[in-house]
């Protein structure tokens, strides 16, 4: 049924009210969701947009990483994932409660599928505009003259809110706001664990600087945008405000970080299949050492495994340790 649409929405995207109206569409663990349609009061046109909704500070500052985090995927590959338009608190008449307001993307347009070459919409495939995102250097952040490591809000993959402040060198940001910082997570959802917290230490003190510093990365890292959450579920082809059919991501958890980080993700679920990589890797060179490339990308895979114990406990943990201690035997002395 259709629902009355809070006022706050109203004024933050310009809409009629007497022409608007929100019904319930797709669904999400952490929050409501909605199409919105109506007029706008700027140009008379009729617009669409995708709603969230959820309660609480998390669902704020969910909502805030969000907003960033797609508008700075789609500063840089506009057609790669729908634009934000609006985040915040709604009225007084539901404390508490907050919402954001996207382009609204029709993801029941074309089955989500091959991420070969594709003719529609741009024409651009999933590892073209990857590859696009991967390899545009990332803009400075306000208050800095050059691009660094981190991002302007916090994000959250999952449930899992990330640190994400500012510093110039990529170890320390993925030793300290990654590896430690979640394990941290991990600790207090699941209890203490003198085992995987001395693994998390050795590989953030030892395997990290080895796999990830300038002395070993020739050429060192430069800071590009990363979605942070690509699995395959947050990935699908559909309609972005109408347009035509296009490879699309959603539900970034977005950071300036070492574009090699994105594919940890992606290979720890898979999804993603031959033709894509085949394509990627022709778009994106690995860094020297290539012959390291596997265990960084194992490296970046571990955080993963780390926010899913973090989350859901279990199972995750003997991923965590099984990676900690092939990458220790490498590089751990």
């Amino acid at each position: 049924m259709p629902s009355k649409v809070d006022t706050a929405i109203l004024d933050a995207l310009g809409l009629d009210p007497s022409t608007s109206k929100m019904v319930s569409h797709g669904g999400s663990g952490f929050a409501s969701s909605f199409k919105l349609t109506g007029t706008s009061t700027k140009d008379g046109k009729d617009r669409s947009y995708f709603i969230k909704t959820g309660t609480g500070e998390a669902a704020n500052i969910m909502f805030e990483g969000e907003h960033a985090s797609l508008n700075a995927i789609h500063a840089t590959v506009p057609s790669f994932c729908p634009k934000s338009h609006a985040h915040g608190a709604l009225s007084p008449a539901h404390p508490n409660t907050h919402f954001l307001a996207t382009d609204f993307l029709d993801l029941h347009s074309s089955s989500s599928g091959s991420s070969s070459s594709t003719t529609h919409g741009t024409g651009l495939s999933l590892a073209a505009k990857l590859a696009k995102l991967h390899t545009t250097p990332a803009p400075p952040p306000p208050g800095f003259t050059r691009p660094m490591f981190g991002f302007p809000v916090p994000t959250c993959c999952g449930a899992t809110q990330q640190d994400n402040t500012f510093t110039d060198s990529w170890p320390a940001f993925f030793a300290d706001s990654r590896l430690r910082h979640v394990l941290r997570q991990g600790i207090r959802e699941n209890g203490p664990d003198r085992e995987l917290e001395d693994a998390v230490e050795t590989v953030a003190s030892k395997v990290v600087p080895r796999l990830l510093g300038s002395e070993t990365l020739r050429g060192g890292v430069v800071p590009v945008v990363v979605h942070g959450d690509l699995w395959s579920g947050n990935h699908g082809r559909g309609r972005i405000d109408g347009g035509a059919v296009e490879e699309v991501v959603y539900d970034p958890a977005a950071v300036y970080g070492h574009s090699e980080y994105e594919l940890g993700i992606m290979r720890m679920f898979g999804g993603f299949g031959e033709a894509f990589w085949s394509e990627y890797g022709g778009l994106v060179e690995r860094a020297e050492p290539r012959g390291e490339w596997e265990d960084r990308v194992k490296l970046y895979e571990l955080y993963h495994h780390l926010n899913h114990f973090a989350l859901f406990g279990g199972g995750y943990r003997g991923g965590a340790m099984g990676i900690m201690k092939r990458l220790i035997s490498k590089y751990g002395a």
